[in-house]
């Protein structure tokens, strides 16, 4: 590692005390944020927001001269588009869960003996 490289590393290398620190607070605060996203998506206010939000989309396209089969695939569309929202959260969680290092890993240093 250059010397210019070594003096950033430094710069943000903590301890593992100081990680785990940061591990405990990212693991209290995470599950928390997902659990806010869910809920605005799925709660019964939000249920009713989207029926509204749909019933509207539909209602414009049938106003803006789209003929009505045509309209209700593009509704059936829009709510997927909508509810798929539920994916995305989800496969967020998976990619935390495998990207997040375990408070095991950092009991011992992965760093060189060199470094």
């Amino acid at each position: 590692m250059d010397e210019y490289r070594r003096e950033r590393h430094k710069d943000f290398v903590e301890s593992p005390e100081d990680i785990a620190e940061i591990l405990d607070t990212v693991s209290e605060k995470v599950p928390k944020m997902i659990k806010g996203i869910i809920g605005a998506f799925f709660s019964p206010d939000a249920a009713k927001d989207m029926a509204k939000s749909v019933a509207e989309f539909r209602k414009t396209l049938i106003e803006g001269g789209i003929p009505e089969d045509e309209a209700m695939r593009m509704t059936r569309e829009y709510m997927q588009t909508v509810t798929n929202w539920k994916g995305m959260v989800n496969e967020f969680k998976v990619c935390l869960l495998y990207t997040s290092p375990s408070p095991r890993d950092l009991s011992t240093s992965r760093m060189p003996s060199s470094a």
